[in-house]
């Protein structure tokens, strides 16, 4: 029958017993002498199926079973007799006999897995038993020392109780905490005692409280005690309780126990409060808490517990830090052996360095142990051991093998000592081992390494060499070419050639320079670069080296090394190309432009000669890009380069200094005048526009305009301030009509200096806010009646006066300040336009305000607006916000997006200089705006051009038909108002009306007073 079986039956037959018990009251001695009986058979049975390697343990185990059944039996006997059992009697004896049966033989556990000696797991025992025992003391213990109703042999014999259930709970949890796997047999011996201890509980108590019955609940406790106790014994693993523990090692503080022993530790406090806040009046009758004494004891033996819990592993973590200080100083001078035997001496001192010098120990290395190679370290007995290896007298030893470099040799070592020594240093040993494998096998690999420097492995690199090796006599006759000639040259015999045949006729002369070179000993700083003609004609350049050996018998001649670097020549010629020409174009880039520029500005000074600098920068490029795309923008940049460079002379140089920015550099000139001549020829030749393809099969025709700015070196100290010079001239190009050139004039610097004194002073205007706005009405052209007003930015210059937007408005966009300069002009002129409109005769329905690009870019301008509608208490409709039509055509689904929410929220939205754009008319059905402001230049010819005035009529007509308002600019005089009005244009500002005023002369929508004639308009 299997144990299996046994269990299952023993399981049925407590069960069946124990409902017998409770429903049939009469059987109670029979029943429970059943249960307790039959536990100790188990008990009995388990030792003879499992034969453990200690029986006493067991044995014991079952005469605490017999034992405390054999009480239990006569205190029924008494009851069944009906007879009341005396106290103390009889059963007391046998039950108190139970418990240093059980100690016993729980301590023959303990001491059986090799942990009597484990001061760590005891104490991590012991703290738990305290504060369990200080519990039993105050709780169950001390009421009977201090009942009245009780001789002093009952209290006695009643405190006997508990004392053996603490001590049996203090084995118990000390075989919990001893280390390594915990057997299912040791869990059902906890669960039994726990058992016992529950009934015994409440037996103390109800004894107190002469309140106990036979066949109540509490008996259920017993009941587990018998059955789970015979039930471990069933186990199979009942034999690893007294089986050795492979490892003899303090206890680890894992997290359950650290917080096992904390809650323990708490426990004396803990009562102390109970008892404080349960009595508080009675015990200050009495002095104090009564248990105060014990409590303290408990509280103070707890500390000192986890104190020494503590110290070990303080000690431990001293042991552990020693241990790895030894392994790396026997590291060190193993990784120093070069040799197998002084491996063999650096692994001898390296033990002795690890091992402690207060323990006995046996070493053993041999080189030739004649046993196969196992890996690893292994711990063995002495009867294990190989002949010939010795553990001199020890049980146990450590014993490991290592293969030895070069041979089929294995080494062996033995280190025997005390089993509890050799556990503990058989990490450091482990990792020990693994380096002196890496240091076999790098001896081993320094080895190989030697041994294929020898004469035949020398041999077997040259014939396999991608190199060509050539042996040449005094008369340059090839005596010998490495099997390499024929896969590189082409050549599979080459003896008795001449080396002048291999060489290109152009390289005699290097060749004969070079073999005169080696036979005179003469150091040649780098190889030699010959050209060689291979077997099929190609040509392929070779570097060449060579060695005089004609006094080596074993070559008697010029050893010669030719290697191909074809590839590589051709490679460092494309690097070195691209290092110094634009990828795209193919024209100089920065760096070699740089380069000539200054070796041409030197050989000018010295020869008192002209040189000039032309910087070419397109306009507008990056409306190609951005409309275009950047693969037509590229090619446009190809184009232009391509007519550049057919432009200049060929001693001339044409460079791409990046971007969409070319620059010419023009030497050795007599005057400025071929510079000027240039300049104007690259001006007309970029002008004609450039049919280049988009890469998706269409084509498109653009504009390469350019600007131009020319310098020379006559003005210039250096070829940085020529290059500094041009770019100014560049600039000025650029700041006047584009498509045109400019040369460097002194004062284009002074302007450049003023706008940057320009930006500095804007970041101090902006900080103090130095500006002001002025109004010009907008007028219903049918009754001139104002209807709104435009925002005109002024700045009150501290030193210049009052300044118009052309003075600093351009500045403002390059730096930035726009952004702040326009939000403070938007509130500013809502925060008037709210206070005018509070003025019930006020006619003024909204203020128009110029918004930059770069100010409606800003992330969050649409919160902007919102928030200083919200400060100045205007209304959303009473807003214009004036925008450029370039910026509807750059970033369009993020700036329509931005448009339309502005429009949901009440804004209206103006394109400002409407016609000077691109696309206009193609893109205004789908523009998110409401008004069209006509720029200027269309209306100053409406009366004199036809042309112009039916323009101007199809824009006004165009508007009305998409639903749009038009404002037409500039408006000077009463028939510009009569044309516009008869075209049907509805609204119109300019100086016919008013010049911009102050908001103070703004009453009632007029202006008042007159306008001020010394500012220009906006």
């Amino acid at each position: 029958m299997s144990t299996r079986a046994v269990r299952a039956g023993f399981g049925a037959w407590i069960a069946v017993l124990t409902v017998v018990y409770y429903a049939f009251g009469d059987a109670h001695l029979l029943t429970w002498a059943l249960i307790g009986y039959s536990s100790a058979a188990m008990v009995l049975a388990g030792v003879r199926l499992h034969r453990p390697a200690r029986r006493l343990p067991w044995y014991l185990i079952a005469a605490a079973l017999v034992t405390f059944t054999t009480g239990d039996s006569l205190y029924n006997l008494t009851v069944f007799l009906g007879h009341e059992p005396s106290f103390p009697g009889p059963t007391d004896l046998l039950y108190l006999l139970v418990y240093p049966l059980l100690t016993a033989g729980f301590l023959l556990f303990v001491r059986a897995r090799g942990g009597a000696s484990n001061r760590a797991a005891l104490l991590d025992a012991l703290v738990p038993t305290v504060g369990l025992g200080l519990l039993s003391w105050v709780y169950w213990i001390a009421p009977f020392t201090r009942s009245h109703d009780l001789s002093l042999l009952e209290k006695t014999v009643s405190i006997g109780y508990p004392f053996g259930d603490v001590l049996a709970l203090a084995l118990t949890l000390r075989m919990l905490t001893s280390p390594g796997r915990r057997p299912k047999a040791l869990t059902g011996i906890v669960v039994a005692i726990v058992g016992l201890l529950v009934s015994d509980i409440f037996y103390g108590q109800s004894q107190l409280n002469a309140a106990w019955s036979l066949g109540g609940p509490v008996d259920l406790g017993w009941v587990a005690f018998y059955a789970v106790m015979g039930w471990s014994a069933l186990l199979p693993s009942m034999r690893e309780l007294t089986e050795k523990l492979p490892q003899d090692r303090d206890a680890e503080l894992r997290t359950s126990r650290v917080v096992l022993m904390a809650t323990a530790a708490l426990i004396a406090p803990a009562v102390l409060y109970v008892e404080w806040m349960d009595g508080h009046e009675v015990e200050q009758l009495r002095g104090g808490v009564v248990d105060a004494p014990v409590i303290a004891g408990a509280a103070a033996l707890m500390f000192l517990l986890v104190l020494g819990r503590v110290n070990g592993l303080a000690v431990a973590q001293r042991q552990a830090n020693a241990r790895e200080r030894a392994l790396h100083q026997a590291g060190a001078q193993l990784f120093a052996a070069t040799t197998a035997g002084e491996a063999a001496r650096a692994v001898h001192d390296g033990v002795v360095t690890l091992m402690p010098g207060d323990q006995p120990y046996h070493l053993q290395l041999t080189g030739d142990a004649g046993v196969p190679h196992e890996p690893g370290l292994r711990l063995i007995t002495a009867a294990e051991l190989p002949a010939g290896m010795s553990a001199d007298g020890f049980e146990h030893c450590l014993y490991a093998t290592l293969p030895l470099p070069g041979d089929a040799r294995v080494a062996a070592g033995v280190l025997a000592g005390p089993a509890a020594l050799l556990r503990e240093m058989q990490p450091s040993l482990e990792a020990f081992l693994g380096q002196i494998e890496v240091v076999l096998q790098r001896i081993g690999l320094s080895g190989e390494v030697n041994r294929r420097n020898s004469e035949a492995y020398f041999r077997t690199l040259i014939q396999n060499a991608s190199d060509v090796i050539l042996i040449v006599d005094d008369e340059d006759t090839i005596t010998y070419a490495s099997p390499s000639a024929d896969t590189v040259l082409g050549h599979p015999d080459l003896a008795g050639t001449p080396l002048s045949a291999l060489i290109a006729v152009s390289h005699h002369t290097d060749l004969h320079e070079t073999l005169a070179a080696v036979r005179a000993g003469r150091d040649r700083s780098g190889a030699a670069d010959l050209t060689v003609l291979c077997g099929d004609g190609r040509l392929v350049q070779a570097e060449c080296t060579g060695r005089d050996l004609r006094h080596d018998p074993t070559v008697r001649g010029l050893v010669l090394t030719v290697r191909d670097v074809t590839e590589r020549r051709r490679l460092e010629s494309d690097l070195s190309h691209l290092a110094f020409h634009d990828g795209l174009t193919g024209l100089a880039n920065r760096v070699l432009f740089r380069n000539r520029l200054e070796q041409a500005f030197a050989v000018a000074g010295r020869d008192d000669a002209t040189i000039a600098v032309l910087f070419v920068d397109l306009d507008d490029f990056k409306e190609v890009n951005d409309t275009l795309g950047h693969a037509v923008g590229d090619q446009l940049l190809v184009s232009v380069g391509e007519r550049i460079a057919s432009l200049i002379g060929p001693g001339d140089t044409a460079a791409r200094m990046g971007g969409d920015e070319f620059a010419i550099l023009l030497e050795q000139s007599h005057d400025a005048t071929r510079a000027e001549q240039m300049a104007d020829r690259v001006v007309k030749a970029l002008a004609v526009p450039v049919e280049v393809s988009d890469g998706i099969g269409g084509t498109h025709i653009v504009s390469g305009a350019s600007s131009v700015g020319v310098a020379t070196n006559r003005d210039a100290e250096s070829a940085t301030e020529l290059l500094r010079h041009a770019d100014l001239a560049l600039y000025q190009a650029k700041g006047e009509d584009k498509g045109t050139w400019q040369r460097y004039r002194r004062e284009l610097h002074t302007a450049m200096v003023q706008r940057l004194e320009t930006r500095a002073a804007l970041r101090e205007a902006v900080d103090g806010e130095q500006f002001a706005v002025m109004y010009q009405p907008i007028v219903d052209l049918g009754t001139a009646e104002p209807v709104g007003v435009e925002a005109l930015v002024r700045w009150q210059h501290p030193a210049r006066g009052l300044l118009g937007p052309y003075h600093f408005i351009e500045v403002a966009e390059e730096s930035g300040a726009i952004v702040e300069i326009g939000r403070w002009v938007l509130r500013t002129a809502l925060t008037e336009l709210a206070r005018l409109r509070a003025d019930a005769g006020c006619t003024l329905r909204y203020v128009s305000v110029n918004v930059s690009a770069r100010q409606f870019r800003t992330p969050g301008f649409v919160d902007q607006v919102r928030a200083a509608l919200a400060d100045s208490g205007a209304r959303p409709e009473w807003l214009l916000l004036e925008i450029t039509e370039s910026l509807l055509l750059r970033d369009a689904d993020q700036v329509w997006a931005d448009l339309g929410e502005l429009r949901a929220l009440g804004v209206r939205i103006a394109i400002d200089d409407f016609g000077t754009g691109y696309s206009s008319l193609s893109y205004l059905r789908q523009m998110p705006v409401d008004v069209l402001k006509v720029d200027k230049s269309f209306i100053d010819d409406v009366l004199g051009s036809e042309q112009q005035r039916a323009l101007v009529d199809a824009i006004v007509t165009l508007a009305r038909n998409l639903d749009l308002a038009v404002v037409a600019e500039g408006i000077e005089d009463e028939g510009q108002r009569a044309a516009l009005a008869s075209m049907g244009c509805p609204y119109g500002q300019g100086y016919l009306f008013s010049k911009p005023v102050w908001p103070d002369e703004l009453t009632a929508g007029r202006p008042a007073g007159p306008p001020l004639a010394d500012l220009p308009a906006a």
